[in-house]
C-alpha cells in the first residue's frame, strides 16, 4: 500500500501528469457543463470529479505545509457534501461554494509552484500553464456563483439561474468568456461586485499569459540546451 502511494505521489510530481490533468479540467470545465444541463440530476459527478481534483492536489503538493493544507480542506469538502448529500435536513450549500474556492486557489498554487520548480522549460510545464488558467476560470465561476447566493443576483441574459449545482454551466460560460476577454454580451454583471469580478477576471486573462510566457522564455534563455 505504501508503495503504491509513493508511485502516485511522484507522478502527480512529475511533468507527465500535467497532461492528466488538462484532460481532467478540460472534462470538468467543458463537458461537465454540457451533461449537468443535460441531465440536471448529474450533480453527483460534478461533486465527485472536484472531490478527485482535490485528492490529486494532495499528491501533487511537494512541501509538507502545502500536504497538511490540502488533506484539511478535503476534509472540510467531503464532511460538508455528506451532510448536504445526506440523509438529514441540513446543508451549508454557500459554506460549500467558499470551501471549493479556497480549495482551488490552494491546487492552483500547488500547481504554479510545480510549474516554475528547477526552472525548466519543457512542453508538459506549457500544459502545467493552460492548467493553472483553466482553475482560475473555476475560481472565477465559483466566485460568481456565491455572489449570487449572497446577493440574490450576480449575472443575467438568456439564463435561467436555480441557486443550485445545475447553474454550474452557466457561471463557468461567463467566468471563461470574461477571463478570455471575448465578452460575447448574451450574460452580463448585474452589480457591482459581479462587475469587479467579471473586470478583475479579464485582467487577469490578459497579464497571465504574458507573465508565465515571459517567466518561461527566461528561463530557457538560461538553459539553452535544457
Amino acid at each position: 500500500m505504501n508503495n503504491l502511494l509513493h508511485k502516485t505521489k511522484k507522478y502527480w510530481e512529475s511533468d507527465v501528469s500535467f497532461i492528466s490533468l488538462l484532460v481532467m479540467l478540460l472534462v470538468i470545465v467543458f463537458i461537465l457543463p454540457v451533461l449537468n444541463d443535460i441531465q440536471p440530476d448529474n450533480s453527483f459527478l460534478l461533486n465527485a470529479m472536484f472531490i478527485a481534483l482535490f485528492i490529486i492536489g494532495i499528491f501533487s503538493a511537494r512541501e509538507r505545509v502545502f500536504v497538511i493544507s490540502s488533506m484539511i480542506m478535503i476534509s472540510f469538502h467531503l464532511g460538508l457534501r455528506i451532510i448536504r448529500f445526506g440523509d438529514n435536513p441540513y446543508e451549508f450549500y454557500n459554506l460549500e461554494r467558499i470551501v471549493i474556492i479556497l480549495n482551488l486557489v490552494l491546487f492552483m498554487v500547488i500547481n504554479l509552484r510545480l510549474l516554475f520548480r528547477d526552472e525548466e522549460v519543457n512542453a508538459y510545464r506549457i500544459i502545467g500553464a493552460v492548467n493553472v488558467y483553466l482553475c482560475m476560470a473555476l475560481v472565477g465561476a465559483f466566485g460568481m456563483e456565491l455572489i449570487h447566493l449572497y446577493l440574490g443576483n450576480s449575472i443575467e441574459g438568456n439564463i435561467e439561474l436555480t441557486g443550485m449545482d445545475k447553474d454550474f454551466g452557466d457561471f463557468m460560460y461567463f467566468s471563461l468568456v470574461s477571463l478570455s476577454t471575448v465578452g460575447f454580451g448574451d450574460v452580463h454583471p448585474t452589480n457591482t461586485i459581479a462587475k469587479m469580478l467579471s473586470s478583475f477576471l479579464s485582467v487577469v486573462g490578459i497579464l497571465y499569459p504574458a507573465v508565465v510566457i515571459a517567466k518561461l522564455v527566461s528561463y530557457a534563455s538560461k538553459n539553452p540546451n535544457g
